[in-house]
């Protein structure tokens, strides 16, 4: 089977606590800290393992935190490679108040990387044979310039390394401009910018995804629409899959357990239809978890026999 690698630059320590309810100055008493991993790619890595499926997490870490990271991701069977950096893992919080059922993330700056850490980092993706599969995913850390980034899936594509880009803004619009990008998976806000026009009409968002697919730019693309699902376009279909109702409990991971999703089955060469439908089991499976937990594979198997009903 093909092999599935993933590239997180700004790694995170995610921590998640409950309290009753939030307000200002007072001392807000917070339930025990449940620590998980972060970072998009790190967390692509995680969803793939708990689907069944074998990935590999590249990644810097720094300090206590970054070892505590590595800790727990070798505690739920995910392969890593790291890099040693100076600076410390950066560390996330998650708060969910019970009096309203609202969510709070505290999202810090992804630490900083040099390019005497860069560079060991980008070997590793490199030594990748080619026909294997890169997910690189989530915000650029500082020190680290989009051009640096394409430099890097420039290289890999030469390698004939399948790169599927889960990013956003300039980073996400460059790796396009390259060409040939596996799969993108952007929501509609994000599919507007990167065609440089509103998406008002019914239509608008099928013609703008199969317009990055007809110009080379990524051969799937994977449009996010929240409670409506996915609309994913390819050179040869479109198709549009919508969820089951289910109760919401938290849309942290969700994407995150799409992308894993879809990975692994673009690894083992299904088809779009595939490839989507159980993106979107495992994006509303995470959905039913508190916290920054992801998708199980019970809970994303039952969502993706429905959807295939």
């Amino acid at each position: 089977m093909t092999a599935i690698y993933t590239l997180t630059l700004a790694p995170s320590l995610d921590s998640a606590t409950v309290t009753e309810q939030i307000y200002p100055e007072g001392k807000l008493r917070c339930s025990s800290p449940v620590f998980e991993p972060g970072g998009g790619g790190i967390n692509v890595a995680r969803a793939i393992v708990h689907l069944g499926g074998h990935a590999t997490a590249i990644f810097p870490i720094g300090g206590a935190t970054g070892q505590h990271l590595r800790a727990l991701l070798l505690e739920e069977h995910v392969a890593v490679e790291t890099v040693q950096a100076e600076d410390w893992t950066r560390q996330n919080l998650h708060v969910h108040t019970e009096s309203t059922g609202e969510q709070y993330r505290f999202v810090m700056p992804g630490a900083a990387l040099s390019d005497d850490e860069f560079h060991p980092l980008a070997q590793k993706a490199l030594a990748l044979s080619s026909g294997d599969i890169l997910v690189i995913s989530g915000s650029l850390p500082p020190g680290v310039e989009v051009k640096k980034l394409c430099l890097l899936v420039k290289a890999a594509q030469e390698k004939g390394i399948r790169c599927i880009v889960d990013s956003s803004g300039k980073a996400l619009e460059a790796t396009l401009a390259l060409g040939n990008i596996e799969l993108v998976k952007p929501n509609q806000k994000e599919l507007s910018t990167l065609v440089q026009r509103e998406l008002t009409q019914p239509d608008d968002v099928r013609i703008a995804a199969q317009q990055l697919v007809n110009s080379g730019q990524a051969k799937r693309v994977v449009v996010s629409l929240g409670p409506q699902g996915a609309l994913a376009v390819d050179a040869n279909e479109c198709v549009h899959v919508v969820p089951p109702p289910v109760k919401s409990q938290s849309t942290v991971g969700a994407g995150d357990s799409m992308v894993g999703a879809m990975t692994l089955k673009l690894a083992e060469n299904a088809p779009l239809r595939d490839i989507v439908r159980y993106g979107v089991a495992a994006g509303s499976a995470a959905t039913l978890n508190k916290g920054t937990r992801l998708c199980s594979f019970e809970n994303t198997q039952k969502i993706y026999r429905w959807l295939q009903s």
